[in-house]
């Protein structure tokens, strides 16, 4: 059976492509570093994370102050051996560009920037003859248009002319993006989404019988949205799809949508949900017979049937290297993370989770920040995603503080709003544990940034520093603990309101995270904190 989400967590605008049995899926990932996770599938219901895109400093210059910058809506495609992925780093000028690999585990190929290329959200199309085309939407202070070229990926140039397709087909709606092109039975047809990507999201298709138009839109428009279910329906926000054709002659539709809990919020952001579709006089029928995305569906007919995967998730660090599932806050310009006798180690750097060098910019003296070099400063935080509604936490940790030295765990929606549990040293030299609401607000235009503390317990690890911190949350409310035995954790605070890290609130496009940081805002020392394992359960 499929379950929706199939990827849940922060996974959004999805793109899927079919290679014979084989089928795979990318996302945005914002100023996550490494950049584009991509997963495997044989049948649709189980995913396997087997890479990352842009792993490499050289392919994906980001800086943490601007978790929603960085990589937006990412399209892969598959021809004549070679795999593409087309995407915009939107933090970065000349923002569009293509990476190319033969086996998508990698390596991928360095950034091939695709000149004259404005707006984001780029797509490829390759039609019958091997022509290549692009597909994009109009830049800023344009009027709000998609336009196709056609492309030589040999040169990786745009050739010929450029057209503009088409403006949409829904009347005082946010602009159009994440376009598709596709050809069945004759026809091209143009997918896109408008509405923004909030509650009024919808996916509208028109076709054409030439590649460059003209295309009329589908008189049932829009295909899919869940806009008129109201905003207590349990799915909302759907939107930006892509296609893809079984090899049995079937289709199905990979979109966004957003799991809400405790009221309107959506702290896990937006993911990466599944539906079947079929064609009725030349136009798809998404999710057949009730129209909305469902939970639930059967298995794939000619798919082969397997165990649903494990939710669970445990990292011990054995590895030589970090595993795929984690990220960085942006580019990672120093090594402070590593691997070594079984523990991750995290250097404390001086600059902190929350970025109090920030406080009191206006927008403007934010964009001189941005530009004077000092962005490569890098935050101690790798953290995944927050994936489920009610999960579990916990990690062991090896740590003696100092004064000005912090550890531990944080749930993490971007720089201004988190929740940290925290080990920190008392002005009476002792460990102690404590937990902080990290959020921020306005004020004559200007960003202030402020912190509480709910409460700290002293901890007595004295003959080994061996700390273990859980975090258990349930919906919007988190509770935390701590203690030198696994077993007889102290309570730290319990229910603390956390709606405040759903992007409503926060703002953005991405969801939480959970990680592990480390800072020391002393001189440096390249003290390390070392984490012995992390586990994340869903509680169901």
């Amino acid at each position: 059976m499929i379950e929706n989400p199939i990827l849940p967590g922060c996974y959004p605008d999805p793109s899927i492509v079919r290679v014979k049995d084989d089928f795979y899926l990318i996302s945005s990932s914002f100023s996550f570093f490494p950049g584009i996770p991509i997963f495997h599938s044989k049948n649709l219901v189980n995913w396997e994370q087997i890479g990352n895109v842009l792993d490499r400093k050289s392919q994906l210059p980001l800086t943490y102050e601007m978790i929603s910058g960085g990589i937006f809506a990412p399209t892969i495609r598959y021809h004549d051996g070679i795999f593409y992925v087309i995407t915009t780093n939107v933090t970065m000028q000349g923002n569009n560009f293509i990476v190319t690999a033969k086996d998508p585990k990698g390596p991928w190929s360095e950034i091939n920037v695709i000149h004259g290329a404005d707006g984001i959200d780029p797509s490829l199309f390759f039609d019958d003859d091997g022509k290549a085309y692009y597909t994009g939407t109009t830049g800023f202070g344009e009027e709000p248009r998609i336009w196709c070229s056609e492309i030589d990926l040999e040169t990786m140039k745009l050739v010929g002319e450029r057209k503009l397709l088409w403006s949409g087909a829904l009347k005082n709606a946010a602009s159009p993006e994440g376009p598709h092109l596709y050809k069945k039975d004759g026809w091209y047809y143009l997918m896109i989404s408008e509405g923004g990507t909030e509650h009024f999201h919808a996916i509208t298709i028109s076709r054409s019988k030439e590649v460059m138009g003209e295309y009329e839109g589908y008189k049932g428009n829009p295909i899919l949205t869940h806009r008129h279910l109201g905003k207590n329906y349990p799915i909302c926000n759907v939107g930006h799809g892509d296609l893809v054709e079984l090899a049995n002659g079937s289709w199905y539709m990979v979109m966004l949508g957003s799991r809400l809990m405790g009221g309107y919020h959506k702290i896990l952001g937006r993911e990466t949900f599944i539906t079947p579709v079929i064609w009725e006089d030349g136009w798809p029928i998404v999710s057949y017979g009730t129209g909305k995305v469902e939970f639930t569906y059967p298995n794939p007919t000619d798919l082969p049937v397997g165990p649903k995967k494990t939710e669970e998730f445990f990292d011990d660090f054995n590895d030589e290297k970090i595993g795929l599932q984690w990220n960085y806050l942006g580019t990672p310009y120093e090594d402070f993370a590593d691997i070594k006798d079984g523990h991750l180690r995290l250097k404390l750097l001086q600059k902190q989770v929350t970025p109090w060098e920030l406080q009191g910019l206006s927008a403007d003296m934010m964009e001189r920040y941005q530009k004077s070099g000092k962005t490569k400063d890098c935050v101690s935080f790798i953290g995944k995603r927050q994936q489920h509604l009610k999960f579990e936490a916990i990690t062991k940790m090896i740590f003696k503080p100092e004064q000005e030295e912090t550890a531990g765990l944080v749930m993490l929606q971007n720089n201004a709003h988190q929740l940290r549990l925290e080990v920190f040293q008392n002005n009476a030299g002792n460990t102690c544990v404590r937990c902080i609401t990290a959020d921020s607000y306005v004020e004559n235009k200007k960003l202030y940034y402020r912190e509480s503390s709910h409460n700290a317990i002293e901890i007595n690890n004295s003959l080994d520093n061996v700390l273990f911190l859980k975090i258990v949350s349930d919906e919007t409310k988190y509770s935390f603990y701590a203690g030198a035995d696994e077993k007889n954790m102290a309570t730290v605070s319990e229910n603390i309101d956390g709606s405040f890290l759903g992007s409503e609130t926060a703002g953005g496009f991405v969801g939480a995270y959970i990680g592990m940081f480390g800072s020391g805002v002393s001189e440096p020392k390249n003290k390390q904190v070392l984490f012995d394992w992390f586990s994340y359960n869903p509680i169901h």
